[in-house]
């Protein structure tokens, strides 16, 4: 995935969308191809108003964002429980918006109080991404003790400052004394924050801008009261381009309304207040730009029409006149209720809004340091499904399933169909097949193989096979009464992509087949499996954890750099461990001394590989524990693929590691058959099954 920063508010009232499309105007200045993500909708007061951050990214910055996940439906998934099926659809949203770009500016939800939903799906969408966070606060209270604890609490939901994914923050809302129109200025300003705020002095929290309060920027259209009023207009003049400054409530009589007739004002009058309308009207005429008058009570009182015609000349200097129901007091209220949110078509003022925040951004921090320092990034859990997902769905491979009866089996097949991830193959008795469908529509598309009235004429090329080995076509057809003997056959005979199965077979007797009839690819020494460890916020590549019981040390490199292949295939930057209950040269040992001698098998051979051990796990795993246990090696505390030394160790590994921080395991996926065949626990769930075939799908691709 692309680099990401997600803008996340750390408390109410930031103006968290005009800081995320500011910076992205910013960006775009420097050179740098943006991406804008909003990847779910605001929930807004108003459920008839759309969603302004697309309509903003695509008025001001050139970019058509794809279509946010309703807010409704993402807190419904929440609720649920379905959090992964929630993530994987923002990744959809994310890679749509983002094929173009170098970086994506990703604009999180504003968290209203104590709005615990949106809170969690900015954490979760943050990790999700693999985004750097910059937190956006607003700088309103010059005692900044309360400002650094806001801001400590918003770092501390998402790891903290020394989890290294909260980088920086941006303040919004400066008092504009502090933040001074000068560069020199806003330097003084933002060198005193450092130097009181602990997390910045401490450098560990970049403060990326101080964006001043700039009251010209909220001046709204006259074209905007007209329409939260529900006004009839009785003279449009300009009324999209006048702005107002000020309102005013005129009761006076017209020699004492001199000082009421100011650039931007706008007048509210009760319409049978002639006088004041053609005041007004001569006030606009001399060229006074008025932001236009309102005549309220025109639900009781009607202006006289004489007076109007002749104060149609104003027309002519662009006086807009409204014509609002209900009292002038009513009006004037409702006039100060009026959201201060920027409407999609006022062009003019969004553009002046994202070029003064752009103009307070410190750009070049976040091009040296933030975006080349993720030119590597994490991939997070969705990430890895999502991608699965659609190198599956490009291949469009045939998969056959020769447990077709099993009721897991037939529900992900429904849904691979459904979702395009593969031409799945359903083998067994069609009644029996249906029977077992738990109320299940199987599609008609989806094929139903009865192994009864085809497995006979793959007698003659199994016997043919497995001649050398003594087979005669007699044991042949007894072999062919087992489905998976049945499928790996078809599958070697090219009549299929690929073959998933072991939701009710041993793994053994789903390799055994595979290793006698399809066989290891010429660059393979042993078939081996690997599982894909969904981590809360990466994938880990675990192998060999359930084929080679003790592989020896040209074994064990060869497990490696399968693995590392894998890896690669799937999206995850391979940086290998090859684990040990020793680091480095602090113990020896046989079982240690094989694991040296395979990583420097496994070097000789992929030189380009970052290849490092013997590595204990916490040494491999952990970066605190690495630059003490390891400084020097390029792999531990950042390692993505770990290579056990025997299948005690690695199975036993997994388990733990499944059960106790209770990840989602994808796998095992066999690597080095010439064809791609895959192994199923036989405890695995329907999304299990799902993803085995999609990595089915995509093994395919790859031979």
């Amino acid at each position: 995935m692309k680099p990401a920063f997600f803008l996340s508010p750390s408390s109410v009232d930031v103006g968290l969308t005009t800081v995320s499309l500011g910076l992205g105007r910013a960006l775009q200045r420097r050179g740098v191809s943006v991406a804008f993500v909003k990847p779910i909708a605001q929930q807004r007061a108003d459920a008839s108003e759309g969603e302004l951050s697309a309509a903003y990214a695509e008025s001001a910055l050139g970019i058509r964002p794809a279509e946010p996940i309703p807010y409704a439906e993402a807190a419904r998934q929440l609720h649920d429980g379905k959090v992964q099926d929630l993530m994987e659809r923002i990744i959809e949203v994310f890679e749509t918006s983002t094929r173009e770009a170098d970086v994506a500016v990703v604009e999180g939800l504003i968290v209203k109080q104590a709005d615990l939903a949106s809170a969690r799906l900015n954490q979760a969408i943050a990790r999700a991404l693999d985004a750097r966070v910059l937190l956006v606060d607003a700088f309103t209270d010059p005692d900044l003790k309360a400002l650094v604890n806001r801001l400590h609490a918003a770092s501390s939901s998402y790891g903290g400052v020394e989890s290294q994914r909260v980088v920086g923050c941006i303040l919004n809302k400066a008092p504009a004394d502090c933040c001074g129109p000068t560069r020199e200025e806003w330097q003084e300003t933002l060198a005193r924050l450092r130097r009181d705020m602990p997390d910045f002095r401490r450098g560990v929290l970049q403060l990326v801008g101080c964006i001043p309060t700039n009251p010209a920027l909220l001046h709204c259209r006259t074209l905007d009261v007209a329409r939260h009023l529900g006004a009839g207009i009785a003279t449009e003049g300009e009324i999209s381009k006048r702005r107002v400054t000020s309102v005013k409530m005129v009761a006076r009589t017209v020699p004492n309304l001199h000082d009421t007739f100011t650039p931007g004002a706008l007048l509210l009058t009760p319409a049978d207040r002639d006088d004041v309308l053609m005041a007004t009207s001569l006030a606009a005429i001399k060229g006074i730009p008025l932001a236009g008058l309102v005549l309220t009570g025109t639900d009781t009182i009607t202006p006289d029409p004489t007076v109007r015609e002749l104060c149609s000349p104003a027309a002519d200097s662009g006086l807009p006149i409204l014509l609002a129901e209900g009292s002038s007091y009513r009006v004037v209220t409702a006039v100060g209720q009026l959201n201060t949110e920027i409407p999609a078509d006022d062009h003019e003022r969004l553009e002046a809004t994202l070029d003064f925040i752009a103009r307070h951004l410190d750009c070049e921090w976040l091009i040296n340091e933030g975006i080349d320092q993720q030119l590597e990034v994490r991939l997070s859990p969705p990430a890895f499904r999502f991608r699965l997902a659609e190198r599956a769905r490009a291949a469009n491979r045939r998969i056959l399933l020769p447990e077709g009866d099993e009721p897991r089996t037939i529900a992900a097949a429904v849904s691979c169909h459904q979702r395009g991830i593969a031409r799945c193959v359903l083998m067994g008795d069609p009644e029996e097949v249906r029977s077992k469908a738990a109320g299940l529509e199987i599609p008609p598309e989806i094929e139903i193989l009865d192994p009864a009235r085809f497995r006979d004429r793959y007698v003659g090329p199994l016997a043919e096979m497995r001649r050398h080995k003594g087979l005669t076509e007699s044991m042949a057809a007894e072999l062919l009464e087992d489905n998976v003997y049945l499928a790996t056959v078809m599958l070697a005979l090219d009549e299929a992509d690929g073959m998933v199965s072991g939701a009710v077979h041993s793994t053994a007797s789903t390799i055994r087949p595979a290793l006698q009839l399809i066989g290891t690819s010429p660059e393979a020494r042993v078939v081996s499996s690997v599982f894909f460890m969904c981590l809360p916020d990466q994938v880990l590549v675990y192998g060999d954890c359930a084929v080679n019981p003790n592989p020896d040390a040209e074994t064990l490199a060869d497990i490696a750099l399968r693995s590392a292949e894998s890896a690669e295939t799937f999206g995850i930057t391979p940086r290998v461990a090859m684990i040990s209950y020793s680091t480095g040269e602090s113990a020896g040992g046989s079982e240690v001394e094989k694991v040296r001698t395979a990583t420097r098998l496994a070097r000789e051979a992929r030189p380009d590989l970052l290849i490092d051990g013997p590595l204990q796990y916490d040494a491999a795993a952990i970066p605190e524990i690495a630059r003490s246990k390891a400084p020097d090696s390029p792999v531990a505390g950042n390692a993505t693929v770990f290579i056990f030394p025997d299948l005690n160790t690695g199975n036993t590994t997994y388990k733990a590691v499944q059960r106790s921080a209770k990840v989602v395991s994808v796998g095992p996926m066999l690597q080095g058959l010439r064809k791609p065949v895959n192994d199923l626990s036989r405890g695995a769930l329907v999304d299990d099954i799902i993803y085995t075939i999609a990595l089915t799908a995509a093994q395919a691709v790859e031979r």
